[in-house]
């Protein structure tokens, strides 16, 4: 089972898109692939399962999520925890371990564990107990269920993305092509580094996904060839802005299934296969 965390500290870089869509591509081609949502704004959770999903506005958050697995490594045996979820929703994920807060999306071989709107409100307590290896721990559970984990996270540096490059084997980072996010991602490949050298020695910076890239356009092209002249590990494939993405947003049908023939989700599909021959 191989674990991909898509990471950015720089928010607004499609990284919701980005982890489904590849998700969506890799379970069409046949690998039974899993989505887990760390970002608590929901948004990959939202994509895959859509209404049910969205919390807000009287409609109570979906569970079990993965705050109801966080919520299990602090508060084992209770009957309410910090989040007030219900002792049955635990007890009954509980048996199954992670597996049991895997959620099918209606395309074949695709699931998703759910992020919680109030994951940030746990962040201080998993961090003060010494909780950062749980997901790890957790997912070698999975490894014979799925072939591939896909892990969202949020647009920080923070406990639950800590978590993340913990638990995987590759980084995939989204990258606008502007100047401020290229400024920011050193900082990002700093923290990446820090993590493999005291937590996860068989951590790799897989690959830069360039996204929203216009290639007619000078400054793109000039901020792509400045990050390989610094000799980042950029994807040959770059994914072009279109208005498509905010229709597969809005019908939360990922672009394979949406509209296969699209110049966006050829892009996608081109970049999975890249990223498959560096595997």
């Amino acid at each position: 089972m191989l674990k991909r965390v898509v990471f950015n500290q720089k928010g607004g870089v499609g990284k919701s898109s980005i982890t489904v869509n590849l998700a969506a591509i890799a379970a069409a081609r046949g690998y039974r692939t899993l989505v887990i949502d760390l970002d608590p704004q929901c948004n990959s959770s939202q994509y895959l399962l859509g209404e049910k999903a969205t919390h807000g506005h009287g409609n109570p958050e979906l569970e079990p999520n993965i705050g109801g697995f966080f919520e299990e490594t602090l508060h084992a045996g209770q009957g309410k925890g910090l989040l007030g979820s219900a002792l049955g929703s635990i007890l009954k994920a509980k048996e199954a371990g992670l597996g049991g807060y895997v959620h099918p999306t209606r395309f074949e071989r695709l699931s998703v564990i759910p992020a919680s709107p109030k994951l940030g409100d746990m962040e201080h307590a998993l961090q003060s107990k010494h909780k950062i290896f749980k997901l790890r721990d957790a997912l070698r559970e999975l490894s014979s269920r799925f072939d591939l984990v896909f892990i969202d996270t949020p647009p920080a540096f923070n406990f639950f993305t800590l978590s993340a490059l913990i638990a995987a084997e590759r980084v995939v980072i989204p990258f606008d092509c502007d100047v401020f996010s290229h400024r920011a991602l050193q900082t990002l490949l700093e923290n990446v580094v820090e993590t493999r050298s005291d937590h996860n020695p068989q951590l790799e910076v897989e690959g830069i996904v360039v996204n929203q890239y216009q290639a007619r356009a000078s400054l793109p092209q000039q901020v792509v060839q400045s990050l390989k002249t610094d000799g980042l590990p950029v994807f040959d494939n770059m994914l072009p802005p279109s208005v498509v993405m905010k229709e597969s947003h809005q019908h939360n049908q990922p672009l394979i299934h949406l509209n296969p023939d699209h110049k966006l989700t050829q892009a996608y599909a081109a970049l999975f296969d890249e990223m498959n021959q560096r595997r």
